[in-house]
């Protein structure tokens, strides 16, 4: 949409480069309480970070007479609006599914993250479950979820909208908002945000490598961390000599 807040790559790329417990500090600065996932996992730890804007799908509960025949399954091109939003999603975009927090039927398996993961996809999230959770694991594709369920997604999820504000974890989640993810979870940024949070959580980062060193050598938390004006300067000279992320 034109009326879109533009994100640069250098504010993905800035984001990429700060852990979580940096960005939801800056969003608790700002208002926002909680914009973590809280209970998520990557099924792969060392997939590597990333961040994109949301695309998201929203699942209701399974009904008999609405989701297609589990025997017939040349239905399964037909009336399903999950794949539709596997085609749809655009490299560098995050896949992000409200299932009710009901992890009891898979939301997605390996055949669904190979399509997205070739297409350039940035990650797929749901917070309920995914199944195929051993080859999904030895993917370079980051993939978030509660659980690992065998169970076929129609038993208890039917996907009925695509790219409309949705919940995950409890999270307010709109088309277009940036999501930012690494093996310690995921974090929602409001997009009209995301540059404001990537410029302030990126020098908190690199501020907080430098204090890092002065705790690990002994030094005190009172004057430190938070630093008082002797160890700001000290961390200006830092980077003076050229130090950063």
């Amino acid at each position: 949409m034109s009326d879109k807040v533009v994100i640069s790559t250098e504010t993905l790329a800035k984001l990429r480069k700060c852990g979580q417990g940096t960005l939801t500090t800056q969003l608790f600065r700002r208002g926002y309480r909680q914009q973590f996932l809280v209970g998520l996992t990557p099924l792969n730890r060392k997939a590597g970070s990333f961040a994109g804007e949301a695309f998201t799908l929203r699942f209701i509960p399974s009904r008999e007479d609405k989701d297609w025949d589990l025997g017939d399954l040349k239905k399964r091109g037909e009336d399903n609006i999950q794949w539709e939003a596997v085609e749809a999603i655009e490299s560098g975009q995050v896949l992000v599914i409200d299932s009710r927090n009901d992890p009891r039927a898979a939301s997605a398996g390996n055949m669904l993250m190979t399509r997205m993961m070739r297409k350039g996809v940035a990650a797929a999230i749901t917070d309920g479950a995914f199944r195929d959770g051993t080859e999904i694991s030895e993917m370079p594709f980051p993939a978030y979820c509660r659980a690992n369920t065998a169970s076929t997604r129609p038993a208890y999820h039917r996907a009925i909208a695509m790219q409309e504000p949705i919940g995950c974890a409890e999270v307010a989640v709109y088309p277009g908002d940036i999501i930012v993810g690494d093996a310690d979870g995921v974090t929602v940024i409001p997009r009209q945000l995301a540059a404001e949070v990537a410029d302030a959580a990126y020098e908190q980062e690199r501020r907080e490598k430098f204090l890092f060193t002065k705790i690990d050598a002994g030094a005190p938390l009172f004057g430190t961390y938070p630093a008082g004006p002797e160890t700001l300067a000290e961390y200006e000279a830092w980077l003076a000599a050229g130090n950063d992320l």
